[in-house]
């Protein structure tokens, strides 16, 4: 139970660390009316993939709070930190749920089975998203800091979401399966970690 609860920290700063570098170094802003921004990025991805992993909370929680360290160092992006953090956490939760309480991908040997319930699990997290991101800034941006801008911005929004969830989704399938073999087989996905490795098999042989 220790090493799992270490396991679990690990690859939760792991995640964060990842999800960090890609939303920072690997995006491109596109600056916006009224000196706000909006970037194209695969941090998402990194959230899917977390919550593929290590089941929704830690994943989700991973991804969050690399992206919400990724903004808090961005003079332009600091102000929508706590946004960041609870749309990015329920990326995770979403995807974890859907993944792993219906899915089942990590008791299955079906790689038909397991891509399509990755895609079905990312999808629903990052459509969920792609609708929340654009409509929560825009509130946030007309109601908490009072931009006479928020209508004009919100169009960019929209479609920078939506592209950044195709992307995103389609990076973090494809990076997920083709992971799946070697994680599977050290005992690094979320249930087999869980429960244990060698436990698994022997319940399967039994």
């Amino acid at each position: 139970m220790q090493n799992q609860k270490a396991y679990q920290i690990a690859a939760t700063g792991l995640i964060a660390a990842l999800s960090y570098v890609v939303f920072t170094f690997l995006q491109i802003k596109i600056t916006l009316p009224g000196g706000d921004a909006t970037s194209i990025h695969l941090g998402n991805a990194v959230c899917v993939l977390g919550a593929l992993i290590l089941g929704g909370t830690y994943g989700g929680l991973g991804g969050a709070i690399g992206m919400t360290i990724g903004d808090l160092l961005d003079p332009v992006y600091v102000i929508y930190a706590p946004k960041t953090f609870i749309l990015k956490f329920c990326i995770g939760i979403i995807t974890g749920f859907v993944a792993h309480r219906l899915g089942h991908i990590t008791d299955s040997n079906d790689r038909k089975h397991i891509f399509h319930w990755t895609l079905l699990s990312g999808g629903a997290g990052l459509l969920f998203n792609a609708v929340f991101d654009p409509l929560v800034g825009y509130f946030y941006k007309l109601l908490i800091l009072g931009k006479p801008a928020a209508e004009v911005v919100l169009a960019y929004n929209v479609a920078s979401s939506s592209f950044n969830a195709i992307t995103s989704l389609i990076a973090a399938t494809a990076v997920y399966m083709a992971l799946l073999p070697t994680l599977k087989r050290a005992g690094l996905l979320y249930g087999i970690n869980e429960k244990g490795l060698s436990g698994r098999h022997k319940k399967r042989s039994a």
